[in-house]
């Protein structure tokens, strides 16, 4: 199989990113949200960005613009019918993702690979709502989609061979470095930046260091790029909450389990940049300041 047409599920942040890339990497790309609204606003948010790549001069504006002529948007699922690749990107929620694969089973062609872009949950649950197993991947990417260039290609006890192969291949298409990942909870990434994060919190709460000193200390004695409790805002705290709580369920780790303050802190709606509150106060949000929380 050679990928000519891409469908994307979803044009919020993760679903806009993942067309615009195949756009951008020369695909014909239909991508689909559940209203006009939506899909005008994840349509707009495209344009917007590729316009400042081009005001940058990473890509010319006849790129831009060619990129922008191969994205079709549509609230119809029936639009997917002649896809190579459908990926999806919905809200991360088991029951949903498997009633839209369902449906889409019905609509596409039976040559149509499906591909979730799920963080957490196990790919075999949703490929078993389908009659193509088989034809079942995890792509697992990153935000912000077109600057990160990693995207985890998962493989089910059923995916074939070939068809798995086909989108490591494909993931190169766009531009990505893809890793090969079994579906197992929380596949590469999460399964070692969880417990990582989880563990800063546990050290914040415990008097280990402050905010500040535990994010420098990671920043400049390990040289990542930003310390795990930033980290955990830009992520969102009840996005590795949410997580955790499968990986929890899948391992009855307690390194996977939730720190009570990671979890008040939920509770509370303090989210991280998204809420305005987190490990730090976004009032500002070009100067964050770390908050008193133990």
């Amino acid at each position: 199989m050679s990928v000519q047409k891409v469908g994307v599920v979803g044009c919020g942040l993760m679903g806009s990113g993942i067309a615009q890339v195949a756009a951008q990497a020369g695909f014909d790309v239909v991508v689909r949200e559940v209203s006009a609204e939506l899909l005008e606003k994840g349509l707009k948010s495209i344009e917007k960005n590729l316009q400042r790549l081009a005001e940058k001069g990473t890509v010319t504006n006849a790129d831009a613009a060619a990129a922008l002529r191969r994205l079709q948007g549509t609230t119809r699922l029936e639009d997917f019918s002649d896809c190579d690749v459908v990926i999806e990107a919905i809200v991360e929620r088991l029951d949903a993702k498997r009633e839209l694969f369902s449906t889409l089973d019905a609509h596409c062609k039976k040559s149509t690979v499906f591909a979730s872009n799920t963080s957490s949950l196990l790919i075999t649950e949703m490929a078993a709502a389908t009659e193509r197993p088989e034809r079942f991947v995890g792509l697992h990417f990153f935000n912000p989609v077109p600057v990160m260039k990693l995207v985890e290609v998962v493989r089910t006890i059923a995916t074939d061979a070939a068809v798995f192969e086909e989108m490591v291949e494909f993931g190169r298409r766009l531009g990505k470095t893809p890793v090969r990942a079994w579906d197992r909870t929380g596949f590469i990434v999460n399964r070692l930046l969880v417990p990582y994060l989880l563990d800063a919190v546990r050290a914040l709460e415990e008097g280990v260091g402050s905010i500040e000193d535990i994010d420098n200390s990671m920043k400049l004695g390990c040289g990542h790029p930003m310390g795990p409790l930033t980290l955990l805002d830009f992520v969102g705290l009840d996005t590795t909450y949410f997580i955790s709580g499968i990986m929890f369920d899948e391992f009855k780790e307690k390194r996977f389990a939730s720190p009570p303050l990671l979890k008040r802190m939920v509770l509370a709606g303090w989210h991280g940049r998204k809420s305005g509150r987190g490990f730090y106060d976004y009032s500002d949000p070009k100067n964050p300041k770390p908050r008193q929380l133990t």
